[in-house]
């Protein structure tokens, strides 16, 4: 009998992709050992992980067929034309059909091997992903596509138009996980802050606040979480909607730089300021919650006081981890043509300063967690010795003691915690 692979790299959308896609293969059965790539391509060096893993699993496996899609199939095609290993590049705008292709290809039915057309004429979202290997946790993808064209980034051009799911439909679906014992959703997108469920027309059209309405009013999901936002779209009605207990209060807030000239440089939306009332709300709302940002460090034109500014601006703000990232130049994206580049050796030093100072705040805000109690939904551990959970304020958690997994939370007390470098953890017993 064959075996069907999955390797997903990136976003927790492409977890969700790999889910649906996982499900669209359940029932294929291949003479020959697929792999499926599911490619990021956020970054040219993304691409290039790519590219080194189908060459690992072909030179492993000679026989098995090697399959490229996602993000990189898309933007990045001319990158596995010619990559001999590759079998298959089925780019996103053909994802769904990739059952049939792979039959088709093995049946020598089609000698074709890029499938690749227009994404911004896709309408599909590829509804029905989403569910995780933990079985207590699931992705859901409400949106996908963006029409924000950072002046960095090469995803409108990987994922097309922005375009949503109905609320109906989501409702339905976490009734269906939540019969099958998921015990919590987390809702992402590409740029989930544009969602709009336009079923009853523009006019009438239901946005972000909306749908986690509907979501805590028709479901007995106990735990959402939402996924990356960006300062703006942290909406008064939004945060209000976090006084219900079943809203993690966790954000993760895409704001890339503190620094206006940067901020506009890299075509955002909003500048410092709203950097600022956005994560102070949060403080002011949550007190306890756990805020974790993007920030690129050496976009061109970032000039070292303009660094200073933004390290100094969020030195003084209230969050919990900083996810840097060094500027990385990327191919068909309007950055490129920038002439004021930083050198290496800078962006390698102010992301340096950067990861320095969101450790030092990891392990304060670790240490604040000290004799608090969580409530833990169980994660599966790699190590059959030991209990892992995820708290809603979104701590990963060891257990003193080894307890079976379990679908329903359990109160966890925390009695110590790790922290080193970009890594924490809390540990604790149960408390009853």
């Amino acid at each position: 009998m064959s075996e069907i692979n999955f390797h997903t790299f990136g976003c927790k959308v492409n977890s969700y992709d790999t889910g649906l896609l996982e499900k669209n293969l359940s029932l294929s059965k291949f003479e020959r050992t697929v792999h499926v790539l599911n490619t990021c391509a956020v970054t040219a060096e993304a691409t290039r992980e790519a590219v080194r893993s189908i060459k690992r699993l072909k030179k492993k496996n000679p026989d098995s067929i090697v399959v490229v899609t996602g993000c990189s199939a898309q933007v990045d095609t001319e990158s596995f034309v010619g990559l001999q290993e590759a079998d298959l590049v089925v780019a996103n705008s053909h994802k769904t059909q990739l059952p049939q292709i792979i039959e088709d290809f093995l049946n020598q039915k089609s000698s074709e091997k890029i499938f690749k057309s227009n994404i911004f004429k896709i309408e599909d979202l590829g509804e029905g992903g989403g569910k995780n290997s933990l079985h207590t946790r699931s992705f859901l993808k409400i949106q996908d596509g963006c029409n924000s064209f950072c002046t960095y980034c090469v995803i409108p051009f990987a994922r097309g138009k922005s375009r949503s799911i109905p609320i109906d439909q989501i409702v339905d679906k976490v009734h269906e996980l939540y019969d099958q014992g998921m015990r919590e959703v987390v809702v992402t997108g590409i740029h989930i802050g544009d969602y709009q469920d336009v079923e009853f027309g523009e006019s009438k059209a239901r946005g972000l606040e909306d749908l986690i309405e509907q979501l805590l009013i028709r479901t007995k999901m106990p735990r959402f979480r939402v996924s990356s936002l960006e300062p703006p779209e942290l909406t008064p009605r939004l945060l209000e909607l976090y006084s219900v207990d079943r809203m993690c209060p966790h954000f993760h807030m895409s704001i890339q730089s503190a620094t206006d000239s940067v901020l506009f440089g890299m075509k955002r939306q909003y500048g410092q300021t709203e950097v600022q009332r956005a994560l102070r709300e949060i403080d002011h709302r949550l007190k306890n919650a756990y805020v974790g940002m993007d920030v690129i460090v050496g976009f061109p034109g970032e000039s070292e006081r303009d660094f200073q500014e933004t390290y100094e601006v969020l030195k003084d703000l209230p969050w919990t981890k900083i996810h840097v990232f060094p500027y990385s130049e990327r191919p068909n994206t309007f950055a490129q043509r920038l002439s004021d580049k930083n050198n290496q050796n800078e962006i390698i030093q102010r992301a340096r300063f950067l990861r320095d100072l969101s450790q030092s705040r990891l392990k304060y805000q670790a240490e604040k967690q000290l004799g608090s109690v969580k409530k833990g939904l169980a994660l599966v551990s790699k190590q059959e010795n030991e209990s892992l959970f995820l708290s809603r304020d979104y701590w990963n958690i060891k257990l003193e003691e080894v307890l079976p997994v379990s679908q329903e939370e359990i109160d966890i007390k925390i009695t110590d915690f790790y922290a080193q470098g970009e890594k924490a953890f809390l540990i604790g017993q149960k408390y009853t």
